[in-house]
């Protein structure tokens, strides 16, 4: 307990899912925690699990306008920023052949622009020696049927990751990508699987998996709480998979 003292983190598509859950454990560890959503009732209903000292801000990531406002906003609030989680992102599953424009545009807006602009604006405001982590996928290694558009988003990411680790190196801000496997999250609903196929889709996506089931979103959460906190002090522009070695196969 208590990697996290004394640090402010803010965590973009945090009102749900992995984000949710880096932001309880982040709390837990003693960071004062900020969450950023689309939608504010979900952002309430978040702020209301994470605790009374947590922030809640509502607006789109792919939106650099709304990235510069809640830069203001921390400096004002806090006085800066030591942990940056780019972690929203939207997925559509569909073959190349079917992809609409809006759903391309929709996907990179999200993950690829969100993520690029977030950075922008909320570096002048981070102090030296803090951690960036980039929520990316393993579909950026590993083909999956459908994820065409989504593994371009993750590997820009990746690429973005790469680079910034170097562009921040003099003020020793680490920037690091988490990617994750298929996790048990309220994202599989969103992916258009119906309750009743919840354990058939599990079974089948677990047996391609070597540990042999989901990931759980407290075990992505304290993945990104080490690369985040001094426990990941010397790890700086790598690619850390958290998917029971499903890359692998």
């Amino acid at each position: 307990m208590g990697l996290l003292i004394g640090k402010t983190a803010l965590i973009t598509g945090g009102s749900s899912g992995i984000g949710l859950s880096m932001a309880k454990v982040f709390a837990a560890e003693g960071a004062q925690i900020v969450i950023s959503g689309r939608r504010a009732q979900l952002v309430d209903d978040a702020v209301r699990e994470i605790g009374a000292s947590a922030l809640g801000l509502t607006g789109n990531v792919a939106d650099p306008g709304h990235h510069t406002e809640v830069a203001d906003e921390i400096a004002r609030r806090f006085g800066g920023l030591d942990i940056y989680m780019a972690n929203a992102g939207v997925n559509t599953i569909r073959h190349s052949a079917e992809v609409s424009e809006a759903e391309y545009d929709a996907q990179f807006s999200v993950n690829a622009r969100g993520t690029f602009f977030g950075v922008q604006k909320i570096v002048p405001v981070m102090r030296d020696g803090g951690a960036i982590v980039l929520t990316g996928s393993i579909a950026s290694e590993k083909v999956l049927d459908g994820h065409a558009v989504y593994a371009g988003t993750k590997a820009a990411i990746c690429a973005f990751a790469r680079s910034w680790a170097i562009e921040l190196r003099e003020r020793r801000i680490r920037v690091n990508m988490l990617s994750p496997g298929p996790t048990d999250t309220a994202i599989l609903d969103k992916l258009g699987v119906p309750p009743e196929q919840r354990g058939s889709f599990a079974e089948a996506m677990a047996a391609a998996i070597p540990l042999g089931r989901l990931g759980q979103p407290d075990e992505l959460a304290r993945a990104a709480l080490f690369l985040a906190s001094d426990a990941g002090s010397f790890v700086n522009g790598i690619n850390l998979r958290v998917d029971g070695g499903m890359v692998l196969l």
